[in-house]
This record gives structure tokens, C-alpha cells and sequence, in this order.
């Protein structure tokens, strides 16, 4: 579903190397975390993947696209949800569903189901007509993950999607996750909160100073002890691992 081969980021002209030859395989039907400290790269490599940001080096496919030689196929492949707000305010929260629609094609019958039933799910169908600039930093992420999520496409790439959400928002959110692995789809995230990922995660790579320094089932991390993902993380990783996210 995600291959990530040898991708490496610098800034600075190659003297802060934010990605380091980092290698990933996310399967199809698995929730993928990923986590890593403040600067550890886990945002770099996200916008890599989207396409976002250019790679020095390496290869990252999308459902067997390219994200640079085949970019079209491979963004029509996911779904983003950014970790900001980046978005066209001066729009209506249904006018900017419809224009993400209409960029991802989709029909005008479906979309109207589609935008219905997370709009509804998110108790924001009365918001939908109100302009984005007077959304609350809540309202502007159900808006994000609602347009993300109109295509219904096979990966989500989503970059600490929860943050913001109410407590039912956030429980209804991990609940479609769970369904859209269910149909052998696949979810990559990032979050910062150990407890969600630990108990949504089939797998879960860590990312510390740039390197990929662990992957693996919740088991697989633990080996032999009866660790919490929050005495793993911090075994693994260290503070202060660079000035990049």
C-alpha cells in the first residue's frame, strides 16, 4: 500500500539532515503509527510522502505509484490530513467539500452522501454554511478530515489527526479508521498521544534524530517485557533530537 525505499531529507544545503535513509512497508489492513519526539522527522517524512516536499533521495510509492514519476495517481491514491490549518477560509465549510470534491472527481449524487454522513457524524451540517474563518480550531479539523476523506481513498495519511477533536469527534473518527482497515485499506498516522496509538495500532515505527529506530507489533516492541508504549517510547529515543518535525 506504502513503500518507503531509502528516503533521505536535508535543509540547511545538506547540513541538518532532517531524513535519514529512513525504509518503510505499510501493509494493506494495517493502522500505522508513527512515532517519534519533537524534530524527529515524522512531519518531513509525511510531506515527502504526500508530495508535498521533495526528497534527496529514495523512492515512495502509493498503491504502486510514484509519488514523483506517477504524482497524479499517487495523491488520487490518499487522503491528507495536515497537522495545521492550511486552508481557504474565506470559503463556506460546503463550498470547500465541494471544491475538494470536484479536484478528486467525485460524482455529484455520491459526494452528497458522502459529505452528509461526516457531516452529520461530526455535528456540523449547520456550521457547513458558515464561512471557515469563523470555525473554532475543532470545527476547521472535522472540515479537514471530512474533505480528506471524500474520496474515500485506499490511504489515509493523516499528521496527529485528533488534535482539536471533542471526545466523541475523536472516538467516531478512530472507529472509521478501524472500519476503512476493515475492508483492507490502510491508515499511516502520527500522533503524540502513546495511548491511542497503543491501543489502535497494528504496527508501529518509531522515528528518533531522523532514523527509523524500531518497528513492529505492540509485542514485537515489548519482547519479553510487560512494557507500556510509553516506557518503550522513552527507552528508545532521546530528547532533543534536532529543530525539524
Amino acid at each position: 500500500m506504502l513503500s518507503i525505499q531509502n528516503v533521505s531529507k536535508t535543509y540547511s544545503k545538506g547540513r541538518v539532515k532532517a531524513v535519514d535513509n529512513i525504509s518503510l512497508e505499510v501493509r494493506p489492513g494495517e493502522i500505522f503509527g508513527f512515532l517519534g519526539p519533537n524534530g524527529a522527522g515524522k512531519t518531513t517524512t509525511i510531506k515527502m510522502i504526500t508530495g508535498i516536499l521533495p526528497m534527496d533521495e529514495g523512492r515512495i510509492t502509493i498503491c504502486g505509484h510514484d509519488i514523483v514519476k506517477d504524482s497524479i495517481r499517487a495523491k488520487m491514491s490518499m487522503g491528507f490530513v495536515p497537522d495545521t490549518h492550511d486552508i481557504y477560509e474565506r470559503l463556506k465549510g460546503i463550498e470547500y467539500l465541494n471544491f475538494i470534491a470536484d479536484v478528486y472527481e467525485v460524482p455529484a449524487d455520491v459526494r452528497k452522501e458522502r459529505i452528509n454522513k461526516y457531516l452529520e457524524m461530526f455535528e456540523m451540517k449547520e456550521a457547513a454554511g458558515q464561512p471557515i474563518k469563523s470555525y473554532s480550531h475543532g470545527m476547521k479539523q472535522k472540515i479537514i478530515v471530512t474533505g480528506a476523506l471524500i474520496h474515500q481513498p485506499p490511504l489515509w495519511i493523516m499528521d496527529e489527526p485528533l488534535t482539536g477533536l471533542d471526545p466523541r469527534a475523536s472516538h467516531l473518527l478512530k472507529e472509521e479508521m478501524n472500519q476503512h482497515c476493515a475492508k483492507g485499506n490502510t491508515v499511516f498516522f502520527s500522533t503524540h498521544v502513546l495511548e491511542v496509538a497503543e491501543k489502535l495500532c497494528h504496527r508501529i515505527g518509531i522515528i528518533s534524530k531522523g532514523k527509523i529506530i524500531a518497528v513492529g507489533t505492540i509485542d514485537e516492541l515489548r519482547k519479553s517485557d510487560d512494557a507500556s508504549l510509553e516506557s518503550i517510547f522513552l527507552s528508545l529515543t532521546e530528547e532533543g533530537s534536532g529543530s525539524y518535525a
